[in-house]
């Protein structure tokens, strides 16, 4: 409220306070923000609360209160019979945005205030707007100018649309029943399970993940190397901080997945980008690379490119991990979506020395806000990843793993793993079977045979950010293949071009209408 001057030994002109709101805590706030910016110095005189309370006409008590907070917080302190005054603090505060000349003064010449002259009384009850500081200015170390220069994107907000890449068909996913696993779980929970967990995870989950394992991808695996994670970025960085020290070689599949490589980079890995052909990870290529002690590679369906791994060059990586001592992280984000035959056998299951790290996810088959992941690791590392990771987050949340496990242990997992192949299968053919043919500067579809997503070549840069920007203008998501290389590729740029399409993320109509739209655009 804006008062009149009266005649009191404070002037409360200028002080604004939302009555819908606590009041003792705005007029703290208030008090707060300008002994710290210096409009109250230190050793101004404060007016007595019940001389405060009637000028702005609160009760006595918000202003007491008010005033106790700040003696708490050491902004203030008390002088035995000579009042309130602002305690002696640093000269250096929070700088205020404006100067005082800037300032309008609203303090009165007939009245004393007791406060500093040409600073103003104005009380304002909004939030402060604390000093910017560039980036630049902050980062005097080196972990920090890491996260600056290798972070995530911001993801695409909203509902899926058409050809939104790494999406599965997650509107498929029975939410009843799992909204009625989900309640048994809260109606009564085992009390135990409420209490601080095992940071490796529930074990009960965990030994059905090892079950399915075993029984769908020929993995011997028991529970006990197992370690839930929150997604499979997580688990990827979990091997990053734990088995990458700063200065360290790690060779990075390019094209790839670029978040990956942003955990190893943070970490303080110097990545090498090691080409990508109709075999998949180049391990000749590897072999030539002296630091380098750790691989990522997704050897099921490269990422971005659909390549798999050929069984002579997983032989390869494997021997080349027990050469030279190095580890491989196998990230097997879509495995379970292959359409012609069983799902391969991961690198995991070739793997006798104990060199392969492999990482899984439910998001692709569930869906990814539900950040349920894990890792599956050679039986020395699983007591110190399980460590390094309650550093960080002590354990994942503990329903979400029980509802999975019961989830799993109904069969509920297995349908619904056969009716999202299917269903993805399906919307990859209505993708196939609507494409536009002979688009200029566009080449032919590849051959799908896994994944939720398709990579076509492109004969140049700028033709391929022209197609993205023309799709999106008519709704429809598309990702240039460009952005899946390292910045420092001795490939030319025109050689990196192409378009990323996921299949999964919407209906079979859905996809009809975005390549009609499509057609439009392009003028196809």
């Amino acid at each position: 409220m804006n008062s009149p001057a009266l005649p009191l030994s404070f002037n409360p002109a200028g002080i604004e306070l939302d009555r819908g709101q606590g009041l003792s805590r705005q007029l703290y706030q208030a008090l707060r923000q300008r002994v710290l910016d210096g409009r109250l110095a230190s050793g101004t005189r404060l007016p007595a609360s019940r001389d405060l309370a009637a000028a702005l006409e609160i009760s006595r008590n918000s202003v007491v209160r008010a005033y106790d907070q700040l003696y708490a917080e050491g902004f203030i302190e008390g002088r035995v019979g000579n009042g309130t005054y602002v305690a002696q603090l640093p000269e250096s505060r929070l700088p205020i945005k404006k100067s005082a000349r800037d300032l309008p003064t609203k303090v009165s010449t007939k009245v004393s205030t007791g406060l500093s002259p040409g600073l103003p009384t104005g009380l304002s009850t909004k939030s402060p707007d604390l000093p910017g500081i560039a980036s630049s200015k902050v980062i005097h170390s080196e972990a920090l100018g890491r996260v600056e220069q290798h972070h995530l994107s911001t993801p695409q907000s909203g509902p899926p649309r058409a050809f939104r890449v790494g999406i599965p068909a997650f509107d498929l996913f029975p939410f009843e029943v799992w909204a009625k696993l989900n309640a048994a779980f809260w109606r009564k929970p085992d009390l135990g399970q409420l209490c601080y967990g095992d940071s490796a995870g529930e074990e009960r989950l965990r030994g059905l993940i090892a079950a399915y394992l075993r029984s769908s991808r020929g993995m011997q695996c028991s529970a006990e190397q197992i370690v839930i994670t929150s997604g499979a970025q997580q688990g990827i960085s979990l091997c990053a901080q734990s088995l990458v020290n700063p200065g360290d070689g790690v060779a990075v599949e390019n094209p790839g997945y670029r978040a990956a490589g942003h955990a190893f980079a943070i970490a303080g890995a110097r990545l090498h980008g090691v080409a990508v052909d109709n075999e998949g990870f180049d391990c000749a290529a590897l072999a030539g690379l002296s630091d380098c002690r750790l691989a990522y590679v997704t050897p099921s369906h490269q990422y971005p490119t659909g390549v798999t791994l050929s069984l002579a060059r997983r032989l390869e990586l494997l021997a080349w991990a027990e050469r030279s001592n190095g580890w491989i992280v196998e990230d097997d984000y879509d495995g379970e979506y292959r359409y012609s035959g069983a799902p391969l056998a991961p690198l995991a299951a070739l793997d006798r020395q104990g060199r392969v790290l492999y990482v899984g996810t439910f998001g692709k088959v569930a869906f990814p806000a539900l950040r349920l992941g894990y890792l599956v690791l050679p039986p020395a590392l699983v007591q110190p990843f399980a460590q390094r990771r309650a550093v960080d987050v002590r354990h994942s949340e503990v329903s979400t793993q029980a509802v999975m496990a019961e989830f799993m242990a109904a069969g509920h997992f297995q349908r619904h793993i056969r009716r999202m192949r299917r269903a993805a299968l399906s919307r990859r053919d209505a993708l196939l079977a609507g494409w536009p043919v002979d688009i200029p500067g566009v080449g032919k579809l590849p051959n799908v045979a896994a994944g939720l997503h398709l990579t076509i070549p492109v004969d140049s840069l700028a033709r391929e950010q022209e197609l993205v920007a023309q799709a999106a203008a008519v709704d429809v998501e598309i990702n240039g293949l460009s952005n899946y290389w390292l910045p420092d590729s001795p490939l030319p740029r025109d050689s990196r071009a192409g378009l990323v399409l996921g299949f999964a993320a919407v209906p079979e109509a859905a996809i009809a209408c975005a390549l009609e739209r499509l057609r439009r655009a392009w003028g196809v």
